[in-house]
Parts: C-alpha cells; structure tokens; sequence
C-alpha cells in the first residue's frame, strides 16, 4: 500500500463491463512511497477528491479492498488520509 495525492481523474465512456459506473483518479504518490516520476490510475468507490491524500492498494489486494475480485483493476483507493506522523513529516494536510 502507498500514500499519495489525487490529482486528477479520468473519464472513460468505453470500458471492461466489469468497470462501468466506476470512477477513476490519477495518484501521484509521495515521496519515499515507490516512484515518484510515474502517475497510478486507482480505481475510487470511496469518494476521493482531487487534492486529497489517499491510500492506495495495489495488485491483487486493490480487487480485494474495492469488493471486485473479477475486475481487471490493478490499483485501488481504499482510504482517505486525515493525519500521518512519519517519513520526516512528509505526510502533512
């Protein structure tokens, strides 16, 4: 699992059967939680908004932690960050 920041979402009126009526947020995850250079397309049933912090599940445990263990989904928003203490004080609001 990694912490990171919404910072956009994505619409797609195409997609697996298994995706329609989901919502899809790009993730940049924070410093010191995996590669910062590349952006995650998570899958969002929680409600996540575009600045909020997140976590987010990845691999298999993402189909696990969103209830959708047939879906091609990779990673998953499955919290909402409110405080962290950590990592140098990275995890700030």
């Amino acid at each position: 699992m990694i912490v990171g920041k919404v910072i956009g979402s994505i619409v797609s009126t195409r997609k697996n059967e298994n995706l329609v009526g989901n919502k899809f947020m790009v993730v940049e995850p924070l410093e010191g939680m995996g590669d910062t250079n590349n952006k995650i397309v998570a899958i969002d049933n929680i409600g996540a908004g575009i600045g909020e912090l997140v976590l987010v599940a990845i691999g298999s445990a993402a189909r696990i932690g969103c209830g959708m263990d047939a879906s091609p989904i990779d990673a998953a928003i499955v919290g909402i960050v409110d405080d962290g203490i950590g990592m140098s004080g990275v995890i700030k609001k």
